[in-house]
């Protein structure tokens, strides 16, 4: 422990931040520059591991591609943060207590809730027991095992969201001797221009997947799915895509949470049950002029962000702002070669202009290779990280 943790830290205002992916890592570099100065102000960031989960890239990993190691202690370096690595077992949002590892207990006076979700494999039998996710590192490299000692067969992946596409697509590409079926309710693409999701499809053929929309798995076999209406598809391997859970911590701890578990917050990210708790990311229900925002690092990390900034005002005997964002891009990389990316309105809805092939790729690479950088930067230029767009009339709350 730095000499700043033990100055004063029975009487230092205690800010515990759960979960050091895109969004909590963004809220405790920003939080820590601008309280570097003040010792008064204690802030621990807990995670269950010391590597940073690339999320964006866990379809990568998941067909054998090495990527960097990205070290959470050592991003932290300098900042004055305490790193804990533990598993959060428990919140007591009454006592202003976190448990770690059912052993260690952390008080806070200001608690950062940003423990992401995981693919739902509760929602179908046998997923849970049967299917691989790329809910972490550890199962996307379960999966990358797999598919090298399959040898030839057929993957399917259930979903046809923006991971059941990328994951359909790297496996394709990676390894064209397996047969690779994607299955889903919707088109792929769906939400995006006919131009861009004509795109999609015509390099899913390409590659060679098989496309299947309209169809809905409800049952996981150890030997492939059922499908509704009672057909099965043979696999040597599934790869469940289709939703996400929140973790149930929340709610246990007494949390107001949505129907999906996620924490309800104010304007300004604070839990509407708990006003010294914030929820960011794929934790929290935010809602926006046009909807509840759903789950995406384009806007998880300006929702760290904006966490912080709202601490930090709070600490200066300020109000905090409310939170404002708006969506501007859906960037879907379709094998290392080749990608879209589909421009937005702020409320998610797609605007005429697209990117495909080359230049698409240069730029979905950028987007996934910003986040450490930005980190490193909002160490030394806090501000620099606090820029996003808000999303104009789109996202004003009606009156």
């Amino acid at each position: 422990m730095s000499a700043r943790q033990e100055a004063g830290t029975a009487t230092a205002h205690r800010v515990v931040i759960l979960g050091a992916g895109y969004a909590g890592l963004a809220a405790a570099i920003q939080l820590a520059a601008r309280v570097k100065r003040r010792e008064d102000v204690q802030v621990t960031l807990v995670n269950a591991q010391e590597r940073f989960t690339e999320r964006m890239r866990l379809h990568m990993t998941a067909t054998g591609q090495r990527l960097a190691e990205l070290s959470v202690p050592e991003l932290l370096e300098g900042t004055g943060v305490q790193f804990v690595r533990g598993w959060v077992t428990a919140v007591d949002a009454d006592a202003k207590t976190v448990r770690i590892d059912d052993d260690r207990v952390l008080p806070y006076d200001t608690l950062v809730y940003g423990l992401g979700g995981v693919a739902d494999t509760s929602a179908v039998p046998g997923a849970e027991d049967h299917a691989y996710t790329l809910s972490s590192a550890q199962d996307a490299e379960l999966l990358a095992d797999r598919l090298a000692r399959l040898g030839n067969g057929t993957v399917v992946v259930a979903g046809s969201g923006l991971t059941g596409i990328e994951s359909a697509a790297e496996i394709a590409e990676r390894h064209p001797e397996l047969n690779v079926v994607l299955l889903g309710r919707q088109e792929p693409g769906a939400a995006m221009t006919p131009k861009a999701r004509a795109y999609l499809r015509a390099a899913l053929h390409r590659l060679g997947v098989q496309v299947r929309a309209g169809v809905e798995v409800v049952k996981v076999l150890p030997d492939g799915v059922e499908l509704a209406g009672g057909e099965s598809i043979a696999a040597d391997a599934v790869q469940w895509t289709s939703g996400t859970r929140i973790s149930p911590l929340a709610a246990a701890a007494g949390l107001a949470v949505d129907e999906r578990g996620r924490i309800v917050t104010d304007a300004t990210l604070r839990s509407v049950s708990h006003p010294e708790v914030y929820a960011i990311g794929d934790a929290a229900a935010i809602r926006q002029g046009y909807g509840v925002m759903h789950g995406t690092c384009q806007g998880g990390m300006p929702t760290g962000v904006h966490a912080a900034l709202s601490i930090d005002r709070v600490l200066k005997g300020r109000q905090p702002k409310p939170f404002r964002f708006g969506y501007y891009h859906t960037p879907v990389s379709l094998g290392r070669g080749d990608a879209v990316v589909q421009f937005t309105r702020p409320d998610d809805s797609p605007r005429r202009f697209c990117l495909t092939g080359r230049m698409a790729v240069r730029y979905k690479e950028t987007v996934t290779a910003s986040p450490w950088p930005t980190y490193g930067r909002m160490k030394k230029m806090p501000a620099s990280g606090a820029f996003w767009p808000r999303g104009g009339r789109f996202t004003r709350e009606a009156k």
